[in-house]
């Protein structure tokens, strides 16, 4: 079984560095860095979902925020066509059924939770994101943007998560900020 998961490894890694978003390759594997700091015994379909979560992002056509008026159906979108990818990949890479399957299974629930597994994989991915994602965001997005979307991660994390995100250090001042003020909701 370990070329099956070798390969599929290799295919998750040249599908997701075919993003346009230059921090989407890190964040794949960062996510799938802070699932083994959570639970270092992780299976097989756990470290699969992780590195794959966001694979939809690597289609030219990806999904875009600004497409749809309801962020969390617009996340759930993405979550259900990166499955979809993710498990095309697995098969043509000769991975177990059951282990194809599960992985699966929680990427399609990565960005929701729902079961201790998925809320695993959603908040490694959470994580990752402050971790990794969050200084390119705010280049990119601004701070009103970068905001709402570090509240929005912050709010679904677990009180073991969120731990880890009060950990991280910022040296630029609007990091910082955005890391004081996304737990304050808006009066």
């Amino acid at each position: 079984m370990s070329s099956e998961l070798d390969r599929a490894y290799a295919l998750i890694r040249a599908q997701v560095a075919r993003s346009q978003v230059p921090e989407d390759p890190g964040h794949a594997e960062n996510t799938l860095e802070w699932l083994l700091r959570l639970e270092p015994e992780a299976d097989q379909a756990l470290r699969l979902a992780a590195l794959a979560h966001d694979i939809e992002r690597s289609r030219p056509n990806r999904l875009r925020r600004q497409d749809f008026e309801d962020y969390d159906r617009f996340k759930a979108m993405h979550a259900a066509i990166g499955a979809r990818m993710a498990g095309r990949l697995f098969r043509e890479a000769g991975v177990p059924r059951n282990i194809r399957w599960e992985a699966c299974r929680l990427i399609r629930l990565h960005e929701c939770g729902g079961d201790s597994r998925s809320d695993l994989l959603k908040d490694a991915d959470s994580i990752s994101f402050f971790d990794h994602n969050l200084p390119a965001y705010l280049e990119r997005e601004g701070m009103e943007e970068s905001l709402r979307r570090a509240r929005w991660g912050y709010a679904r994390l677990s009180e073991r998560g969120r731990q880890h995100v009060a950990g991280i250090s910022y040296r630029s001042t609007a990091l910082q900020r955005i890391q004081k003020l996304m737990t304050v909701q808006d009066i």
